[in-house]
């Protein structure tokens, strides 16, 4: 598996289990697989839903913080990676 850095999470809600990853670089999916990395996080996920301001988006770009669901912690300062190949 490749994998590519794409952005952080800045802050994490325990429910709905939702992370906001600020997009640092290219462009993340409803559908992509992303891997949550730090001290004490280390998980793999599809993207099922994302959102921009309370909205519903099917894509978010660098510059971007989109709420991600999530199926487990995150913390502050998780590095999130798009996972490509296989």
């Amino acid at each position: 598996m490749d994998e590519q850095l794409v952005g952080t999470v800045t802050h994490y809600f325990g429910q709905p289990h939702v992370a906001i990853v600020e997009v640092s670089n290219g462009v993340l999916h409803v559908g992509d697989t992303i891997r949550i990395a730090g001290a004490h996080s280390d998980f793999t996920q599809k993207i099922q839903s994302m959102e921009l301001e309370h909205a519903s988006v099917e894509s978010a770009e660098a510059g971007d913080s989109v709420g991600v669901q999530v199926s487990e912690r995150a913390r502050e300062h998780d590095r999130v990676y798009l996972v490509t190949g296989s």
